[in-house]
């Protein structure tokens, strides 16, 4: 069905610039309109089939309404079908061949119709659009996080003065959001944690959210943790390239993004986080989401978990039973006479890590001299001794943005070169210098991926 262009400014809510208290009595308009009236109700939808253009087309508003024109109660339940605005209920001219044709035959007739439209009827572009100027609509503040019940704003200095409609009317359109916040500073630039300064705009004060991601549960206290939802296909995509059985070291874990789907696929994760609150919330996860098997949770300092969780899992002998658990109705049945207990099957955890994680992107380079000698003395551990490599880094980073990253990538390098005393570059083998998300107008995520070179793990 072809959408039949409108007037938009009979369907949009009046205006009101001066508004700084939310007043929803305020939105409310009356349009008048031309229905047609249909005489039988099991003729509704043949009629709206034959109407086709000639119904109204509003997002959010029914086409099918009860009859204005049954006030006799006679035929209680009677339908009208809202006609485009170009139809007149007293100007024949204006009716259609086809809405004729249906009056001919007595299955329709035209009425007036006064749709009142109401603060519930609109969306929250439509209120924001009728509240903010126009001069001040360029980029009107849609976007935001969404953190369990928790709506987390970002305002531009424009928007400040609008922030607590903004936030009430987010709060009337989204029935799961409870609360909406707005950040008051950048991410980790007061303190280590990666936490912000915020102030509650309307709703719940609590920050306690529960999440779901990568089929795991999540549970923390938003104002001392930090969470990005918008990194879930990271977190998803860097997960996927981890093995059952392969060592995860998560330098800078957090509540587990990470960690905690990896070990769901018995990949053995150890995890720190300097944060007591987000070493907490690890735990609690790990515990929560029946990891414990395959998660070790640290709160240590990232610069020396490097060192010392290499150096321990060295000396580490640690195994799991990963023998596939009968069906449920078989588990309290009787053992067989015939055929004797089965052998558990064990994963052994591996002596080396496979990977290591840095998600600190403000300052995880720093780190990576950590690294220089990491395995000094074990050189008959990896190859051409054995088959095992020595392990992929995957470090955070921030970096400038531009069409095909190429002085980006280069920068990187440079960067993470620098620190190892080990020029590695981007067109090397096992080198991906991965985009992960733009975050300003002039600056981008990156993860650099590479593996740790002999001559550093060695030196």
């Amino acid at each position: 069905m072809q959408r039949v262009p409108i007037v938009p400014d009979m369907f949009r809510p009046p205006l009101n610039h001066a508004m700084r208290v939310l007043d929803r009595s305020f939105f409310r308009k009356s349009v008048p309109l031309a229905a047609a009236s249909v005489l039988e109700n099991d003729q509704i939808s043949r009629c709206r089939s034959e109407l086709g253009h000639n119904i109204l087309q509003v997002d959010h508003i029914r086409s099918i309404r009860p009859d204005p024109g049954d006030d006799d109660g006679k035929r209680p339940g009677r339908k009208a079908l809202l006609l485009e605005p170009s139809i007149r209920p007293e100007d024949s001219s204006t009716w259609s061949t086809k809405l004729k044709e249906l009056i001919q035959k007595q299955m329709v007739v035209v009425t007036p119709y006064e749709l009142t439209l109401t603060y519930d009827m609109w969306t929250y572009h439509d209120i924001m659009s009728a509240i903010i100027p126009t001069d001040n609509q360029d980029e009107l503040p849609t976007g935001f996080s969404v953190v369990g019940h928790v709506a987390h704003l970002n305002l531009r200095e424009q928007y400040l003065q609008y922030k607590f409609l903004i936030a009430n009317v987010l709060l009337d359109k989204n029935p799961a959001i409870k609360t909406v916040i707005n950040k008051i500073d950048d991410v980790g630039s007061q303190n280590v944690y990666r936490t912000f300064q915020y102030e509650l705009l309307a709703g719940d004060p609590s920050l306690n959210v529960e999440m779901n991601e990568l089929g795991c549960t999540f549970r923390f206290d938003y104002s001392k943790v930090y969470w990005n939802s918008r990194l879930n296909t990271e977190h998803e995509r860097l997960v996927g390239l981890f093995r059952p059985g392969e060592a995860v070291c998560d330098v800078m874990a957090g509540v587990g993004p990470f960690a905690v789907p990896a070990a769901k696929r018995k990949v053995f994760v150890w995890a720190n986080d300097l944060n007591p609150d987000s070493y907490a919330s690890l735990t609690d996860a790990m515990i929560r989401n029946k990891v414990s098997q395959f998660l070790r949770p640290f709160n240590v300092d990232g610069r020396s978990f490097i060192r010392t969780s290499a150096a321990e899992l060295l000396t580490e002998n640690s195994k799991v039973d990963v023998s596939p658990q009968p069906p449920r109705s078989r588990r309290t049945a009787k053992p067989s006479l015939t055929h004797g207990p089965s052998t558990p099957t064990y994963m052994l955890q591996p002596r080396t890590f496979h990977h290591y994680v840095m998600n600190l992107p403000a300052t995880a380079t720093t780190f990576l001299d950590a690294f220089i000698g990491l395995y000094k003395g074990y050189e008959d551990l990896f190859t051409p001794s054995t088959s095992t490599k020595l392990p992929m880094i995957h470090v955070y980073c921030f970096s400038t943005k531009s069409d095909d990253n190429k002085q980006e990538e280069a920068k990187i390098c440079e960067e993470i070169s620098s620190r190892i005393g080990y020029i590695i570059r981007p067109e090397d083998e096992e080198v991906v210098i991965w985009d992960v998300r733009d975050v300003a107008p002039q600056k981008r995520m990156f993860c650099a991926s590479f593996r740790l070179p002999a001559a550093v793990a060695f030196g």
